[in-house]
């Protein structure tokens, strides 16, 4: 088994704002950065050999209709067109999702029963891939985990001309508290409630083949276990079982243990990096 940093994307959080590079105090050595700034980050990373990013915006303001995740104008939007301008084969993928965009920081909409409206979602979930893709991703990621929300946008997509964009899908997504520190970053915790509704179980491997048989249905291109190191059974299940691309999130919780050990001086930090990223 072999790695290479062009095996890798690497997280963008997109802020307002003008020259903001501030460090998320969870996860040392990621930060989230202003729009003009961006050119620098991408420079950095493609010198690495990292030739693939993924955005994730957090927006001026925020309503219960995530506004901001499918405006045309909107910070994801605006980051994909100065980064494709600058580096056009820098392969950008859009986390496509509404909760850093929500007031209440749920995925979805919620409806006046107190739960998240399924199919309201989905047709904004939609738009937004509709919107990110016009502004020239290269790629988008639901990451939802709406009931259909890969059949909505594959169908968004090719009703608007756009057949070739491929979906990259959160397939197997669960609840877990190993986001902690993405939500710190992406502020997006849920103001009430948890996102056990909608997403996965942690005691339930089955469930998530059924999930992913759903996305495969509907026209995923790759499909995506998250988190990764939590849930290799799941990873591997997945290969065994279906003819796709499949992708692993080594999540921030994973990613911010290691830091921290590494940093009280537990575990060489390097080397546990490479034995998780070779394990995945």
């Amino acid at each position: 088994t072999h790695l290479n940093p062009s095996d890798l994307i690497f997280p963008m959080f997109v802020v307002p704002g003008k020259g903001v590079r501030k460090e998320i105090s969870p996860m040392p050595g990621n930060y989230q950065i202003s729009l003009d700034l961006l050119i620098n980050e991408a420079t950095e990373i493609l010198d690495a050999g990292v030739s693939a990013v993924m955005l994730f915006g957090i927006p001026e303001s925020k309503d219960e209709e995530a506004t901001g995740a499918w405006a045309d104008n909107g910070i994801i939007q605006q980051a994909i067109q100065i980064l494709k301008q600058e580096y056009p084969d820098l392969i950008v993928v859009a986390d496509t999702c509404l909760c850093e965009y929500m007031s209440h920081g749920h995925c979805g909409v919620v409806g006046k029963n107190g739960h998240i409206d399924n199919d309201l979602s989905v047709g904004l979930i939609a738009r937004t891939a509709v919107s990110q893709a016009r502004a020239g991703a290269d790629m988008v990621a639901p990451s939802d985990m709406m009931d259909g929300r890969i059949g909505a946008v594959r169908r968004a997509l090719d009703e608007d001309g756009m057949p070739l964009i491929p979906i990259m899908s959160y397939a197997a997504k669960y609840a877990t508290c190993f986001y902690g520190p993405f939500r710190v970053a992406a502020e997006s915790t849920p103001a009430f409630g948890d996102r056990r509704a909608y997403q996965m179980d942690p005691a339930n491997v089955r469930e998530a083949l059924r999930e992913v048989e759903l996305d495969v249905m509907e026209g995923a291109d790759i499909l995506m276990v998250k988190p990764a190191l939590s849930y290799l059974d799941v990873i591997s299940r997945v290969r065994d079982t279906f003819d796709l691309p499949v992708a692993a999130y080594n999540v921030s919780g994973e990613f911010s243990m290691i830091k921290a050990a590494a940093k009280n001086g537990w575990i060489d930090g390097e080397a546990a990096m490479m034995e998780v990223l070779i394990s995945i």
